[in-house]
């Protein structure tokens, strides 16, 4: 039994990505674990007062009330629908988010994570962050990125970015098995920039070696690779895009984080990232 791990706080955004959670489980016979996180609240020393441990039980204990009371309104989610005998269990925390995801990834064998974002903007984009996009770049499991935009649909065709590595390659496989799940088609693109020349020859490669996959290959040539991704994504009707995040120097690994990252702000269509082993 595979495992999916979903955070949420119960937001609209969150209940979205809720349903791309059940789909991407009924399609690989996954259980998905719901994990809800939250904080205690921070006292200096000089301040700690007599019912602190009151305080903390009483936080703790409206946490509890309230993730309690949300559970039967993921169900009825589920059965609207009709995923209802998706397995689900339920965890609650208290901590950093990212932190205990890391954790929960570890302890439970987690082989994904899908996680809802509203985006970000501006300086809050580029110096705050958001949790799925801290998420993308610091835990070593797959990550889906479902905008509050998208809402789930068959999925036919996942797009998938290429620089036609090894790393890229062990990638395709894990998209291409997921998407024979879904009865749909992986369309890869490969952005030749003048930074980056990859070789015709690359591509007939990797053509000849997934010929018998349902796998389509396109090489555009433009120096923006995020625009040319977007339209990508619109112009071939692309439903989940998936991507590998590099590591490799400072300068690439600030790269491609902050691309896939950005991808994830500013895509309508859910983004499935893959580290790089």
């Amino acid at each position: 039994m595979k495992k999916i791990l979903f955070p949420t706080d119960f937001s609209e955004t969150a209940n979205n990505a809720f349903v791309y959670a059940l789909e991407m489980a009924k399609s690989i016979d996954a259980e998905v674990i719901v994990l809800h996180v939250y904080d205690l609240p921070t006292v200096s020393f000089g301040e700690v007062p007599v019912t602190l441990v009151e305080i903390y039980d009483s936080i703790e204990l409206n946490n509890f009330e309230n993730f309690k009371d949300q559970i039967p309104h993921l169900r009825k989610i589920a059965e609207k629908h009709q995923l209802d005998d998706v397995k689900m269990s339920h965890v609650l925390r208290h901590g950093d988010l990212v932190r205990i995801m890391k954790e929960m990834c570890a302890e439970e064998h987690i082989d994904m994570i899908v996680m809802g974002t509203n985006g970000a903007s501006g300086f809050q984009e580029m110096f705050l962050g958001s949790n799925t996009g801290n998420a993308i770049v610091n835990i070593p499991v797959t990550v889906l990125s479902v905008p509050n935009k998208a809402k789930f649909e068959r999925i036919k065709y996942f797009g998938f970015t290429t620089k036609f590595d090894d790393a890229d390659r062990m990638a395709l496989h894990k998209v291409i098995a997921i998407a024979k799940k879904f009865h749909a088609e992986v369309k890869c693109l490969t952005v030749k920039t003048h930074g980056f020349d990859v070789s015709e020859e690359g591509m007939e490669y990797w053509k000849s070696e997934f010929k018998n996959e349902p796998v389509t290959f396109f090489m555009i040539p433009h120096d923006n690779v995020k625009e040319t991704i977007i339209d990508f994504v619109e112009g071939q009707e692309i439903d989940v895009l998936a991507m590998v995040t590099h590591k490799r120097n400072f300068f690439e690994e600030l790269f491609t984080h902050s691309l896939t990252q950005k991808l994830s702000y500013h895509s309508e269509k859910p983004i499935m990232a893959f580290h790089e082993d």
